[in-house]
């Protein structure tokens, strides 16, 4: 995919940025979480709240244009967990329009994450996954990220959804 450019989110990006979270949550946690709660997710609500947190310091959001057509996102930044080292960084989300799965848009968020946080300093990367989604579960493992062990209960309209947190060495993450 030559055509592909990854390049840092401008608040410009944030509608189409939240089009592509929201039909990606829609997607791949249909059956794993509450239907409700998938339902109401709002793509102009949440454009605001990423408008608003837009800039953040240490946050770094990308998207994958493809023709000029936004196509996929990805955001990470300082680790909020309260074990983490001072080399981790945390991969805080990788979405890609569901149209576009498989065509190699989210390696390539995952890889330019990976490298801008090793050249930020950073040694280790840790995210969340819902311990379901063996979809993303897969991918992650294949670009070289693992459970740690470490889980948590994710809260949707007074549901437990398990999550698995994931960790992976900077140089290894995307390599594969």
């Amino acid at each position: 995919m030559t055509d592909l450019l990854v390049r840092e989110m401008t608040l410009a990006d944030c509608l189409r940025v939240s089009r592509i979270r929201i039909r990606g949550w829609r997607s791949a946690y249909a059956g794993l979480m509450p239907q409700p709660y998938l339902d109401g997710l709002d793509v102009a609500a949440d454009a605001a709240r990423r408008a608003e947190r837009f800039g953040a310091p240490g946050v770094v959001n990308l998207v994958a244009e493809l023709g000029g057509e936004v196509v996929g996102w990805a955001c990470h930044g300082p680790c909020r967990d309260d074990d983490a080292r001072a080399g981790d960084v945390e991969l805080y989300a990788v979405y890609v329009d569901p149209d576009r799965i498989g065509t190699g848009v989210g390696r390539a968020l995952l890889r330019e994450s990976a490298g801008r946080s090793a050249a930020a300093g950073y040694d280790r990367m840790l995210l969340w996954v819902l311990e379901r989604n063996t979809r993303a579960r897969r991918f992650y493992e294949r670009a070289g990220l693992t459970p740690d062990g470490t889980e948590e209960p994710f809260d949707a309209d007074g549901v437990s959804v398990p999550e698995v947190r994931y960790a992976g060495a900077l140089a290894d993450v995307g390599s594969r």
